[in-house]
């Protein structure tokens, strides 16, 4: 297959006359073939400027969305993808469904053999929400995988250094240079923070 005859269905991209959507459309969603549907391989997503409303009180709420995937026939165009999320941004509604509705969607339009989706909101009233969906096709390996996957996806959630812990180690630090270990560079720098 040629390189013009896999993106003669896509409108989007090099479109210079992008018309960008404000309120949840999944038909802008595209998809392109995939060249290697011989390999099982996975096509990742980090997308951290995902806005949506809360459906009550209609304040924005912020996330990175990790999409992964192995793709089959199909996979999704990336501009299509930025302007699907983009489209949530006016969108209200509870986190666990935005998740859920993108994991569907994608399924929808790509028919993969694997796929998830993880929503890492910030927090809002001290607590973060973190949803997780995933799917795997039905009768396949890819079934056990998704189960799997699911029942181990968080078995190491993130923990935040406190800031004595961390003093500890600058202190140690300071000792011998090398022997600062840190496992989480974003907590590192919240707390380092907390301690300067």
């Amino acid at each position: 297959m040629s390189q013009q005859e896999e993106m003669k269905n896509l409108s989007l991209l090099g479109n210079k006359e992008t018309t960008y959507i404000f309120d949840y459309q999944p038909e802008v969603l595209e998809s392109f073939d995939n060249r290697h549907v011989e390999n099982d391989y996975f096509i990742k997503f980090n997308c951290p400027e995902f806005t949506s409303l809360c459906p009550i009180t209609a304040q924005p709420d912020f996330a990175t969305i990790y999409i992964s995937y192995i793709p089959d026939k199909l996979c999704v165009e990336s501009k299509s993808l930025k302007l699907y999320l983009f489209s949530y941004r006016n969108h209200g509604d509870f986190h666990e469904n935005c998740i859920n509705t993108i994991g569907k969607d994608l399924v929808n339009l790509l028919d993969p053999r694997y796929l998830e989706v993880w929503g890492k909101f910030t927090p809002r009233g001290g607590i973060s929400i973190d949803p997780y969906y995933n799917y795997g096709r039905p009768g396949t390996k890819y079934e056990g995988l998704a189960e799997q996957r699911l029942f181990q996806h968080d078995l190491h959630p993130e923990k935040l250094t406190t800031a004595n812990t961390l003093r500890k180690s600058l202190q140690t630090a300071s000792m011998s240079p090398c022997r600062i270990y840190v496992t989480d560079f974003v907590s590192f720098i919240y707390n380092l923070k907390a301690v300067l």
